[in-house]
């Protein structure tokens, strides 16, 4: 069975991606503009936990850290 957990740096692959899509909320909210994809936003998370890193040393790729952080919050 295909496991949730991934490693630092790893993404979700696209069978563990699409166990969790319908958890996930609407990509395209009634107010505002639209989310980044949820896949990264999850990996982004899935590092900073993994790590220990604090959210402003999020990796570049990963993009603005405060975005994920409000995501997560």
């Amino acid at each position: 069975m295909d496991q949730l957990v991934v490693g630092p740096g790893v993404s979700l692959s696209d069978a563990q991606c699409a166990r969790i899509e319908l958890l996930l909320p609407d990509r395209t909210p009634k107010r505002g503009g639209r989310w980044r994809d949820h896949r990264e936003v999850i990996d982004a998370i899935a590092f900073k936990f993994q790590t220990g890193t604090q959210w402003v040393h999020l990796p570049e790729k990963y993009g603005n850290w405060r975005g994920v952080y409000n995501r997560l919050r």
